[in-house]
């Protein structure tokens, strides 16, 4: 058996009586009443720079952290700001592969990973300027 691509629809306008007083039309699947189009949707250019600029930015979108990331890299943690480095990349992957959850879950932790490297960073800069220091007395 063959399908066909007609079917009956209660449409407005030209309607045949099916003997019990409910108006149909039979029309064919290409040949559908269309509604219009909004207004929104009949340019199909680029929106003004005004309704672009004065637009929120995307509140859905998961922070990677990856700037932090980078500069915790110039801190002598090199273990933990690489795995942070990781986790900010892999964040960013599934940020644009549409796992938000996955993508915030990630970015904390490649923020916890920054900050600690940063601060255990700073840590051992200061300790070792401060050993070198008392350590050479000719200063």
């Amino acid at each position: 058996l063959r399908g066909s691509k007609s079917f009956t629809a209660a449409l407005p306008g030209e309607t045949e009586r099916n003997g019990h007083g409910l108006g149909y039309k039979s029309v064919s699947v290409g040949h559908l009443e269309a509604p219009p189009l909004s207004p929104s949707r009949l340019s199909l250019g680029r929106a003004s720079s005004t309704a672009t600029s004065t637009a929120a930015p995307e509140q859905g979108r998961p922070r990677d952290y990856l700037v932090l990331a980078i500069f915790s890299c110039f801190c002598p943690v090199w273990p933990i700001n690489i795995v942070g480095l990781v986790f900010s990349i892999m964040s960013r992957n599934s940020g644009q592969q549409g796992d938000t959850d996955g993508a915030r879950r990630l970015g904390r932790m490649a923020r916890l990973l920054s900050i600690v490297s940063i601060v255990l960073g700073t840590i051992i800069i200061v300790l070792y300027i401060s050993l070198s220091v008392r350590g050479n007395p000719s200063c």
